[in-house]
C-alpha cells in the first residue's frame, strides 16, 4: 500500500509528518507532494500529482491523502477528463473545502493574499472553479471527508464573532465549507469529525490511527 499526502496553502510536506509516521509504522509507503502556491498555478500542480501516481507500482494500490487546498488538487486530478487510468483506493479529504472559502473570498482582492496564494487562492474564493471540481465518488472511488471542530468558539459568544459567527469550524474553514450534498446517504462516503484546528489536521497521530483504521476495515491492509 502506498499514500500520497498533498498539504495545504502556505503548509509544507513536513506539516503531515506525524501523521505519516504513523502510516510508515503500518508498513503504509508514504510519498508526499510539495508546492509554492504563489509561483505555480494549481494546474500545474495537478499534473504533478497525476505524474507522481504514473510512477506509482501499477500493481499495488495506493491512497490520496489532501489536507485544506491539497484535497482540492486532488479532486481536481480525479474529475479530470480522461480519468486516470489507475485510481486510489480511497481519498481522505482534511479540512478541504468543498465549498468556496469565506476567507478566501474575503481576501481575494488583497495584494498580499493575492501574492502569497497565487491562482490556489483565488480558485478557493471562486464559487463557478469550485463548483466546477467532482468528487471522488463519481468515479467510484471511497471518500472520508474530515471535520476539524477545534476552531473559534460555537455558543452564544461565538455567534457574534467573525467570520463563523457561531458555526461550528476548525479556525479556517467552516463545517458547511467541507461538506455538500454528495457526501451525505453516499455509501462510498464517510464524515468523521475531529476536535482539531486546521492546522493540526495532518500533524497529529490521531489522523494516521484513524486512516489506519479505515484501511484495515475494508480490508486494504491487515
Amino acid at each position: 500500500m502506498h499514500a500520497i499526502f498533498v498539504h495545504g496553502l502556505g503548509r509544507t510536506p513536513l506539516s503531515g509528518f506525524p501523521m505519516l509516521a504513523t502510516l510508515r509504522r503500518a508498513g503504509i509507503r508514504c510519498q508526499t507532494l510539495g508546492y509554492l502556491a504563489a509561483a505555480e498555478p494549481v494546474d500545474a500542480i495537478v499534473r504533478r500529482l497525476g505524474k507522481q501516481i504514473a510512477r506509482l507500482p501499477a500493481d499495488e494500490p495506493y491512497i490520496l491523502i489532501g489536507h485544506s487546498l491539497g484535497g482540492v488538487i486532488i479532486r481536481t486530478l480525479l474529475s479530470a477528463s480522461p480519468p486516470q487510468p489507475q485510481l486510489p483506493s480511497h481519498v481522505f479529504l482534511l479540512g478541504s473545502p468543498v465549498q468556496p472559502a469565506r476567507l478566501a473570498i474575503k481576501l481575494k482582492t488583497n495584494a498580499l493574499f493575492r501574492l502569497f496564494s497565487g491562482d490556489a487562492g483565488q480558485l478557493l474564493g471562486s464559487g463557478p472553479r469550485m463548483a466546477a471540481i467532482g468528487e471522488p465518488t463519481s468515479a467510484g472511488v471511497p471518500c472520508t471527508v474530515i471535520k476539524g471542530t477545534g476552531g473559534m468558539p460555537t455558543g452564544a459568544k461565538g455567534a457574534k464573532l467573525p467570520p463563523f459567527y457561531g458555526e461550528e469550524n476548525d479556525g479556517v474553514v467552516s463545517v458547511s465549507e467541507v461538506t455538500a450534498p454528495w457526501q451525505r446517504n453516499n455509501p462510498l462516503c464517510e464524515l468523521v469529525s475531529l476536535p482539531l484546528p486546521h492546522t493540526l489536521l495532518p500533524s497529529s497521530p490521531a489522523m494516521g490511527r484513524l486512516i489506519i483504521a479505515r484501511l484495515r476495515s475494508s480490508g486494504l491492509i491487515t
